[in-house]
């Protein structure tokens, strides 16, 4: 055979090769990136532009990697359920997904209050860690699905702060018969101390305050607490809230609807959610400063809970998880593994992190940053 001719035929048989790959691709792509239009309810009102906007974010960067063809609506807390029923709404597949925190559901389940936070366990890079590579995340879906969902990690607020309080609290004796609006898990834990729990709407907390019906309230943080001016009516805000020192947030999807998205979707969500996880931190770490400034400079008076107060809460935290490991396996199992990470965690944490931002705090001090 002519080598020319061998060439040119080859060509031509390559030519048609791809024209027939063409072909065959086109349809597989559309397949793999069918036309979806999901609703994700969030737990929180929009006024939260950061906790809320975790969700919408997520959101945008599934829309951009999938060119439009994957579609999450977000809607704000009321629009479709209340805040506090979003994962109800997901699991009965009333929406295929939601935005909030599995704390809140903790009166169902203590188990789902690990997923976001629980007293003096993780802080932020922590529980990241122990959900992307300490097996956090598979225990956490093996609890879901029992629920009839699927999680993801979706934003991160950091340690909050401990509240704000009518008076200042110099002893356990001082937190006695104190009414204090405080969600969930920290709440069930002071009440060992004598502390009555209080459960309150953000938007209602203000004029329990200024009336006396309450005497304390723990919200987020210095930039979300700024927009509500709790220190006109409860001016002693302290420092840390030891019962969310790594808050997340999670996008919870109706396990079946999750079981049905084509594998290009589910690494999109899983992607999209794990950025939110990351910018949402990171807005905060850039929003906080300059509102706990202007806190302070409006009459917020900054005070550390003491020693002695904290070491009576870890105590009470620790009887508390006793009681619940012994009563539910699926807590147990999950608290037993964030307390072996934690337990190295901390040992790195104080050998460089801690020295690092403990000098670099004695120069901000002494006014030389």
């Amino acid at each position: 055979m002519d080598r020319r001719s061998f060439i040119a035929k080859a060509g031509l048989s390559g030519a048609g090769a791809a024209a027939a790959a063409v072909t065959l691709a086109a349809p597989a792509i559309a397949q793999s990136m069918p036309k979806l239009s999901w609703r994700c309810t969030s737990s929180f009102p929009k006024a939260l532009d950061t906790i809320f906007g975790a969700a919408q974010t997520m959101a945008d960067y599934v829309r951009e990697s999938t060119d439009g063809n994957f579609d999450i609506q977000v809607f704000a807390a009321g629009e479709l359920v209340p805040g506090l029923q979003a994962a109800d709404a997901a699991a009965a597949g009333t929406v295929e997904c939601c935005h909030t925190a599995s704390y809140y559901y903790w009166g169902k389940d203590p188990t789902y209050a690990l997923a976001t936070a629980v007293p003096f366990m993780f802080n932020d890079r922590q529980m990241n860690a122990w959900l992307y590579y300490g097996g956090g995340s598979d225990l956490l879906n093996e609890f879901y699905a029992t629920q009839g969902l699927y999680g993801l990690a979706s934003g991160n607020t950091g340690a909050q702060m401990g509240g704000w309080y009518r008076k200042e609290i110099k002893s356990v004796a001082d937190l006695k018969g104190l009414k204090m609006r405080i969600g969930g898990f920290g709440g069930k834990v002071l009440e060992r101390l004598g502390l009555v729990p209080q459960q309150i709407a953000g938007g209602d907390i203000y004029p329990a305050l200024e009336k006396g019906t309450i005497d304390a309230a723990e919200w987020v943080g210095p930039y979300d607490d700024e927009k509500l001016g709790f220190q006109k009516v409860a001016p002693f805000y302290y420092y840390p809230g030891w019962w969310e020192g790594g808050p997340t947030l999670h996008t919870l999807v109706n396990l079946a609807k999750w079981n049905e998205l084509p594998k290009f979707y589910q690494a999109a969500l899983k992607s999209a959610c794990q950025a939110a996880n990351c910018d949402m931190m990171a807005s905060y770490d850039q929003k906080n400063p300059a509102a706990l400034k202007r806190l302070v400079a409006n009459g917020a008076q900054l005070r550390p809970f003491s020693p002695e107060v904290l070491s009576a809460c870890f105590e009470a935290a620790n009887a508390t998880y006793a009681e619940l490991s012994a009563a539910n396996a699926a807590f147990k199992k999950i608290y037993d593994s964030q307390t072996a990470f934690r337990r190295d965690a901390y040992v790195w944490a104080q050998v460089s992190e801690y020295t690092f931002d403990t000098f670099m705090m004695l120069q901000q001090r002494a006014g030389k940053l």
